[in-house]
């Protein structure tokens, strides 16, 4: 059987593992994280759990009056079978009162997107994730006094610079901001 509750401290393993798993096969696969980042602004914390197994989680930070899912995972194994939107739902009813909206940040996944297109986000704004590699060149960069060089660097910029940022650099992401007014 399966349930939606309040994240525990004795959850964090499980919760970094899910977290680890759901991004693997996706743009974020190196966004990983070794303990669980704690909030001041974090206002839901949930976790799905099936036969004692946490199989997916949300977290929702939040300022003034808007939300933000910093988190949203569930185990490849579960996915598809609508813990995503159950954990989705159960976070939006556990906001505090006076949350006009909830906004959620992805790279150019398909599935990802066309999960918050399904749950009623529309794209708000965009740019772009770019990552220097190693054996990209380091020309136009410049390592801080005392460093030997600049191998590897994760950038922002302007989605007018697509074009030419992927001419030069392997891995490039349309990263995207959703929102929902609720």
């Amino acid at each position: 059987m399966r349930e939606i509750r309040a994240y525990a401290p004795a959850d964090e393993q499980a919760w970094l593992r899910c977290r680890l798993l759901s991004f693997f096969n996706t743009s974020y696969f190196d966004d990983v994280w070794t303990a669980r980042p704690m909030s001041d602004d974090l206002a839901v914390a949930l976790v799905a759990v099936q036969d004692d197994a946490l199989i997916g989680l949300i977290d929702v930070t939040v300022e003034a009056s808007a939300a933000t899912i910093d988190s949203i995972a569930v185990l490849p194994d579960a996915s598809r079978r609508g813990i995503g939107t159950g954990l989705l739902d159960a976070a939006l009813a556990a906001l505090p009162p006076g949350i006009a909206t909830v906004d959620a940040w992805t790279r150019d996944d398909v599935a990802a997107n066309a999960w918050y297109q399904r749950n009623g986000f529309v794209e708000n704004y965009r740019y772009l994730h770019v990552y220097k590699g190693h054996a990209e060149p380091g020309d136009g960069f410049v390592a801080p006094a005392g460093i030997s060089s600049l191998e590897t660097a994760f950038m922002h910029a302007p989605r007018e610079r697509e074009a030419e940022l992927r001419a030069r650099f392997e891995r490039v992401h349309v990263c995207r901001q959703y929102l929902r007014h609720l």
